[in-house]
């Protein structure tokens, strides 16, 4: 029999209650069918979340910029390991709870269109092809490719979401056809197309009056009519009660729970779901309905070997977790997402150099490493930690400031004296500054309860200004290390520093990564996957879905760094053989990954096919460019 075939068969041995039961994401026990409680709800965004120990790679605006799928699909390929080898232990128990499970509600394929938007880190940018890439290479290194599917990978969230976060319960986005095929269902298609993820999610707004996580245009007519859509939808948390209570599209929780179900959303994070047998007995939905969406849960749980014995995947053992070879990946991971965005010639750091400074607010600080759906690394190496124990000369260590608020110390002297103190000992003085992930978040997550988690500005606190200033005053050579998942005015900081380099959150081996490329052993080859713009004030309004004006792809305006743009080491000279056939020589003395993009002009600038390669110094290699 086929998965779907004993999905059918189990599902016609259940009463109406229990099929309603199952719609929940904490499905309760059906005993008598030997279906134990199941908890769907599983985050692995960059790494097995919020489930204890775990590998915790660079976040995925960090990974994007890598531009390498092969790399994406390896790192994946770990976290999936890990997930299961999680769950065949938490199964033991003879249940398994929140985050134990096999159904993983990620990545996050939402498009990167403004920079103020809280959740963007978790995203792979601004570009519909490079999201859709790397989207397929995660999924596919999540789902596997034996009899079984190895995880459940969800894409999310349908469609048109990146903000505000604190509007998103009830926030109408008007998007043109245009738009919404062209931008932010493209990545969508292409994951589905390529991929076949187990599941999507809805995301909380409505687009264009319609409820995500009901919509009959999204949900009947595109994704199930027209993509062929043959996995499961799950609703975002509690977004099917948002239909009633702050989109006003209907009148109660019964009726939100029916026109979701109506309309293909078959799974629900929240409560909405408890009214579905109100919901029938008004007439408001069909037992019909309710079968064929269990009928689709239970083909999911098959498929992921949940009631058999011969599943390849139940053999992976505990010692995955967190082990040295996942450790290595994610180190290799974090040198790939770092990108030089400036550099006069200081870097690498060369044996001239005996005394560092290292100074800035997010230079030993872990949460920085970790962005956010994150989970536990056993073992972590701060960026001040990794030029500690990098360097074989002295390393001056001064926080300098918080990351947003003047701090004095116990006898009232503020931290800035220190850092100036550093710097004016030291050779060469490296800033670690930034935001962190309590500034830019999921509405609740982050500090500015004012704005939801989103940004309201792009510049650095006025503290880190301050503090800026105050060290390139002195005139040492100074290397300026931005920490942020999204974009930072650096427009300053590129006058006033030697060398400019951008961390996102690079993981736990973010500190011994930054230490492999500011000492030369590895060259940084990664690219911005968003634009870096100066000011809100070159964009149009936060609340504007239209693409005009946003973006590589519509921007009017000059960028301080643009997207795609990334420095090496080396000195890559390319030659276009043909339309698709790139030659590339290394003109430079050191070895290096490097990324070929190529883009069409036509009718605006679009990135079309991008690959990466590793290149020796004084080697020519030539590359083929598909789409």
């Amino acid at each position: 029999m086929t998965f779907l075939e004993r999905a059918k068969a189990l599902v016609a041995q259940m009463t109406l209650e229990e099929k309603m039961s199952q719609m929940k994401y904490n499905a309760p026990a059906i005993p008598h069918l030997g279906v134990p409680a199941y908890n769907w709800w599983n985050e692995c965004l960059h790494g097995v979340a919020r489930s204890g120990v775990a590998t915790v790679f660079p976040q995925a605006i960090g990974m994007a910029a890598s531009f390498d799928t092969d790399m994406m699909y390896r790192v994946a390929t770990a976290i999936s390991d890990e997930a299961r080898a999680k769950h065949n232990e938490f199964k033991k128990f003879g249940y398994t709870d929140i985050y134990q499970g096999l159904t993983y509600w990620s990545p996050n394929i939402n498009i990167f269109r403004d920079p103020r938007w809280g959740r963007g880190h978790e995203t792979y940018g601004e570009d519909p092809y490079l999201t859709g890439r790397m989207g397929v290479s995660f999924i596919k290194g999540l789902q596997g490719e034996g009899k079984y599917r190895k995880l459940d990978a969800t894409i999310k969230h349908l469609a048109a979401h990146s903000g505000p976060e604190e509007l998103r319960h009830g926030f109408d986005t008007k998007v043109s056809e245009k738009d919404l095929r062209e931008t932010y269902l493209w990545a969508f298609k292409y994951c589905i197309d390529h991929a076949d993820p187990s599941a999507v999610m809805g995301a909380y707004n409505r687009l264009n009056g319609e409820p995500c996580c009901a919509s009959k245009t999204l949900l009947m007519d595109i994704l199930y009519g027209e993509w062929g859509f043959d996995g499961y939808v799950v609703s975002d948390c509690g977004a099917i009660c948002d239909i009633h209570r702050h989109h006003k599209v209907t009148n109660t929780d019964a009726e939100s729970a029916a026109l979701a179900v109506n309309n293909g959303c078959q799974l629900n994070c929240g409560s909405a779901y408890q009214w579905l047998k109100d919901a029938y007995d008004q007439g408001l939905v069909s037992e019909e309905v309710i079968t064929a969406s269990v009928e689709k849960l239970f083909e999911a749980r098959y498929r992921l070997g949940m009631f058999d014995d011969d599943c390849e995947y139940d053999h992976i053992p505990y010692d995955v977790v967190d082990c040295d070879e996942h450790r290595a990946l994610n180190r290799k991971m974090a040198q790939k997402c770092m990108v030089l965005l400036k550099n006069d010639g200081i870097l690498p750091l060369d044996q001239s150099v005996r005394t560092i400074a290292v100074i800035g607010p997010n230079a030993d600080e872990q949460s920085v490493l970790l962005g956010n759906y994150n989970g536990t690394p056993a073992r972590y190496s701060t960026l001040l930690r990794g030029i500690q124990d990098g360097f074989d000369g002295r390393v001056i260590y001064a926080r300098g400031c918080h990351v947003t608020k003047p701090v004095q110390d116990k006898d009232g002297e503020h931290p800035r004296n220190e850092a100036l103190i550093a710097a004016s000992k030291a050779d060469v003085v490296v800033m670690i500054m930034g935001i962190n992930p309590t500034i830019e978040g999921e509405e609740g997550d982050a500090y500015n309860a004012a704005k939801g988690g989103d940004r309201i500005d792009l510049e650095l606190p006025a503290v880190q200004r301050e503090l800026i200033d105050a060290i390139t005053a002195l005139g040492k050579p100074t290397v300026f290390v931005n920490v942020s998942g999204s974009c930072i005015n650096l427009e300053r900081e590129d006058k006033n520093c030697n060398a400019v380099l951008q961390c996102f959150y690079p993981g736990a081996e973010g500190g011994n990564a930054l230490a492999d490329i500011l000492f030369g052993k590895v060259s940084p080859s990664a690219r911005l996957p968003v634009s870096f713009y100066r000011s809100i004030d070159d964009l149009p309004a936060f609340e504007d879905y239209s693409m005009q004006n946003r973006t590589y792809k519509f921007f009017g305006g000059k960028c301080v760094y643009d997207f795609g743009h990334g420095l090496t080491y080396s000195d890559i000279k390319e030659t276009y053989i043909d339309q698709n056939t790139v030659e590339l020589y290394n003109a430079g003395p050191y070895d290096t990954d490097y990324t070929v993009l190529k883009f069409d002009y036509e009718p605006h600038k679009c990135l079309k096919a991008f690959t990466c390669v590793h290149i020796r110094a004084n080697e020519t290699v030539r590359v083929s460019l598909s789409e």
